[in-house]
Order: structure tokens, then sequence, then C-alpha cells
């Protein structure tokens, strides 16, 4: 109703309460707590209900932002879980994970006189409302279909594609190497961003809705690409980007050097109650070491902040441009030094020393030059600037890149790009081998949840097409 909307100008912009950083250090639990009803309310119905909602168009998913907002504000809350689900299927996940200050409410039309709708925070509340109200259900095809389809990954993108195609009732299997499902969503990012029962149960409810899991799977080892093809009528190929990016520096095989991923990883298991000898020994451990972690990320901020839970003496991150270039959310870098992170802007990395293992990172400072070929200004050394860092642990998050996914499946004729991305009609998203498609990161590059779920969809929408014209066909041979 009109008059539970365009409250901006007599209500203020409020976030969830936010535990405060003495006491969120000593556990990996989230950050922010949850809205109750009545604040959940009052946030969404500052909502100005724009005729060009910015917010919906900035959101790789397009979900109808204005539209559950006016819903929650006017006390709807299943419609407006409905309507968020409808276009994304994870809102849960993305309600906690997504860069809403770069996405979203970054383009709030309110959002420079009165700060911007909380627009994550009501997303997770209703999702959350759904999950304990027992809204959110398996999925029940009107009709089950004999074809079936593999998917390679279970990750987000993944996910998406599979809860999409059993919607319509296809038989999905998904793969994964892995021992739970989930891929990065589970690994790689720290429980204090996203609790893993959040996780758990958005993948238990694929599995009740008739979707097979094939962990600890491994193609290449346990069957080869051919061999899923034989077996199914539409391969997707999502296995994500995990090959860390490298660094060549002196001293880079020096011990206690170690890939991000490996490092969070080690943490999401113990914090699993898992057995991680690497940790144990601690080799995977930041108690009571100098930690630097090299990259400016979101994935840099995980690892800073893991760090400082597990009991680091210091915590230093080692950044090459200034703090208004960090590609990490704006939210973690303030998280990560209220909870006292120490960033080292426009530095950058020029040697690591010690015998067998790191003791210091040799670093020297940098100044932002001419803009590159992205229009970013471009980071270059400031001669005679070097200045070293204590260290115990370094941490290199600097990006991933593709694995060599032809030789790991054992398919030399799957086309890959220069960058060892799979090549794909982006029209149709299908490989150049016939009826193996391929979406999210392994397609794109690394890029963020929100966007593998958009390509697991449109992954989904386009193997539909192919079934049906498959089947046509067959009908009339």
């Amino acid at each position: 109703m009109a008059e539970d909307l365009l409250k901006f100008v007599s209500i203020e912009q409020r976030m969830p309460t936010k535990r405060e950083a003495a006491k969120r250090l000593h556990d990996f639990d989230e950050v922010y707590a949850e809205f109750d009803t009545e604040g959940a309310k009052e946030q969404a119905s500052r909502c100005s209900q724009c005729g060009v909602p910015f917010c919906h168009i900035h959101c790789p998913l397009g979900n109808n932002i204005p539209d559950w907002l006016r819903l929650t504000a006017e006390g709807r809350l299943e419609d407006a879980y409905e309507m968020a689900a409808s276009t994304n299927n994870m809102p849960e996940i993305c309600g906690r994970i997504c860069p809403q200050d770069r996405l979203c409410e970054g383009n709030c039309v309110i959002e420079k006189d009165f700060n911007a709708v909380t627009i994550g925070s009501v997303e997770k509340y209703i999702a959350d409302t759904a999950w304990e109200n027992g809204w959110v259900k398996p999925i029940t095809p009107e009709v089950e279909l004999d074809q079936s389809v593999g998917i390679i990954g279970a990750g987000p993108a993944g996910l998406a594609a599979a809860e999409e195609l059993r919607k319509v009732g296809y038989q999905v299997h998904v793969y994964d190497r892995h021992d739970r499902a989930g891929g990065l969503l589970v690994y790689g990012i720290p429980g204090f961003k996203l609790e893993k029962d959040v996780v758990g149960r958005r993948t238990g409810r694929l599995e009740q809705s008739g979707i097979t899991f094939h962990l600890d799977f491994e193609i290449g080892n346990d069957a080869s690409l051919a061999d899923l093809r034989e077996k199914h009528d539409a391969l997707l190929i999502a296995t994500g980007v995990y090959r860390a990016r490298g660094l060549k520096v002196p001293g880079v095989g020096l011990g206690n050097i170690r890939e991000a991923l490996d490092y969070l990883t080690a943490s999401n298991r113990k914090g699993f109650g898992d057995t991680v000898p690497e940790f144990e020994n601690g080799n995977l451990d930041a108690k009571d070491k100098n930690v630097v972690v090299l990259g400016g990320g979101d994935t840099a901020m995980d690892c800073v902040r893991t760090a400082v839970r597990q009991g680091a003496k210091s915590v230093k991150c080692l950044y090459r441009r200034d703090r208004a270039n960090m590609p990490g959310s704006v939210r973690e870098v303030q998280n990560a030094e209220e909870e006292g992170v120490e960033f080292v802007w426009l530095s950058g990395p020029e040697a690591f020393l010690g015998d067998e293992n790191v003791e210091k990172v040799r670093a020297y400072r940098m100044r932002l030059g001419a803009p590159d070929a992205t229009g970013r200004q471009a980071p270059e050394p400031v001669p005679g600037s070097a200045f070293d860092l204590d260290c115990e642990l370094a941490v290199l998050a600097l990006g991933f890149e593709p694995e060599d996914l032809p030789a790991l499946f054992g398919a030399p004729e799957l086309r890959v790009t220069r960058w060892g991305t799979v090549t794909v009609d982006h029209a149709t998203m299908m490989s150049n081998i016939d009826g193996v498609f391929a979406a999210g990161d392994i397609v794109r590059g690394a890029s963020l949840v929100v966007w593998a779920i958009r390509d697991g969809r449109d992954a989904a929408t386009s193997i539909k097409k192919f079934l049906r014209a498959q089947k046509a066909k067959s009908k009339a041979a």
C-alpha cells in the first residue's frame, strides 16, 4: 500500500546490529545479526519505488528488488520470498555475500542524499524467514522426463543450473571433486561471511528434489568427459577457476608461503570438524604469527580476517594501489580495519627473505601512473623505496586462473581461449563439442557468485532448448 512506502525522507538508513570487533574476533560466526520483522519492514519502506530502478538494472540477476521491498513493507513476506526466488536460486546467500555497495545499493537513487536502502540485509531477512517458516520446499516437477543432464561442478553456477533443469523434470546428476557440495561457497568463503549451514540447507533441498550428487568424483580419474557424454544427453561444465595466479619474485619457493585457497580451505575444514594435518602441524594456522597477505580483492579480505580470528600476532595486507582503487568490498575493508588488520597501501612485493621458511617480505613503495588498458591508473615502483615486513606466514591472494581442462578431462578436443577459459557460443553457451555447455567462472574468468548464478540459469535455458530439439529429432526419425 502507498502509505507503507517512500519513507526515506523520514526514516534513516539502519543496518542490522553489528557485533563488536572485540567479540567477533573469537569465532567465525557471521558479523551482522538479522533484522527483526519491524526493522525489515521499516527499512524496506524507505524504497522510493522509482520509475527506473537502477538497483534492478545493476543486479546481474535482474532481481525485482523494488517489488519485493514493497511486499516486505506491506508485511507480505511469503510473497516477497516468492518474488525474490523467481530470479535468484540463492537469495539468502546473495544477501550475505554480494558486494551490494558496488551493485544494487551502490546504484540506489536515494544513496546520494539519504543513504541507500539496505537491500542485501532485507533480502537475507526475507529468505531466512522463508526457511524458518517452511516456505522453501523441495522441487516437485509436474512430469519426470527421461533425458538426463550431467553437471561438472557443485558451485553456484552448477547448483543454479541443476535447480532450473530439475524444475522441468530432467534427471540431473552433479559431479564434484570435493566431499561436500557448494564449491567456494563451502570451502572458499569463511563462516563469518557465510555460515555453512546456510549452504547445507540449500544443497540438501536439491538432494530432496531428486538431484543426484556424485561427490569425491574427479573428471579425468573417475571418468573422462567422453564417458559422461555417453551417459548423459547434455553436459554442463561449471568447474569455476581454482588455479592460483603465480608470483615471480626471489624467494617465492620458501616455506610458509601459501596460496589463499589452500589457507581458506584448511580453515573451513576445521570449522566442519575435519582433521586437517597441515593445520594441525601449524603450516596453515596463523596463530602467533606475523601474517602478510598479498592482494586486494575479496579473497584477500577473507584471508586477513581469517588470520586475525586464528590469533595471528599481526596481520598486514600488502596492496599495490590505494584505498580508492581497492577491488574488494568497501565494507569488507572497513570490517578488516575494525578487527585490527593493517593495510599497507601502494606497496608491492620485491622478494621473500629467509633461510628455509619466510622470515620477511621485502616490499617497495608504488605510485599510480598513467591509466592501463582498463582505465585504471597503473602502479609503478618508486625507486629506492624498499622496506621489510616481518612475516612467518605469507598468503598469496592474487586471483585465480582456469586449470588445463582439456588435459584434466582427457578431452583435447575441448576448445579453450588463450586464457584457458572454455570457448562457448555466447548465444547458446555451448562449447565446440555438441551438447557440452559451460557457465560461470570457467567461461568469464574469476568473478562474483551472483554472476555465476546468472550464468547457470542462462545455461539451463539453453540446455532445455537443446534437449527439446534432440527429443523432437528422435521422434521424427
